[in-house]
């Protein structure tokens, strides 16, 4: 889980790797004016393609609530926000544990295209359960392994 959270970047990681690239390719070339020609590519190259980077990964998917579970401080439930172009989209999960050995469950999706599968509540129902409701009145208890967190169902809307 805290690689996922660490490493979870794809323009900032992509951006790296294709620097690092340049950069060994640059390197293994001798000619000054091959360089030359190659390094104004690169930066034409990246002037056009940083627009599109950011219109398509704008969007990615932020971390909107953390809520702990009642009598349990080592679970939580986590609501991701993001969405696909115009359409809103949920992502619920669990984290068990802490640190390094951390683990997330994925719990539901909810994909707001249409406005009755729009998730509206994700609330704790006791230590073991979740209880999540979409718009149009849908309701999913989700019960959890009480030793491991794991959820005994994955949930989608929409």
């Amino acid at each position: 889980m805290v690689l996922i959270e660490v490493f979870d970047h794809p323009l900032p990681l992509g951006a790296l790797v294709g620097v690092l690239l340049a950069l060994a390719v640059l390197i293994g070339i001798r000619s000054v004016s091959a360089r030359a020609l190659l390094i104004a590519l690169l930066l034409g190259g990246a002037l056009l393609i940083s627009p599109v980077a950011l219109l398509l990964f704008d969007d990615m998917p932020q971390k909107t609530a953390v809520r702990p579970a009642p009598g349990r401080p080592d679970r939580s439930l986590v609501i991701h926000e993001g969405a696909a172009m115009i359409d809103p989209l949920w992502w619920v999960s669990v984290d068990e544990g802490s640190g390094l050995t951390a683990r997330r469950w994925p719990v539901g999706f909810f994909n707001g295209d249409a406005t009755d599968n729009e998730l509206t509540s994700a609330e704790w129902d006791g230590p073991d359960r979740i209880r999540l409701a979409t718009r149009g009145g849908e309701v999913f208890v989700v019960a959890l392994d009480p030793e491991t967190g794991r959820p005994g169902q994955q949930v989608r809307a929409g």
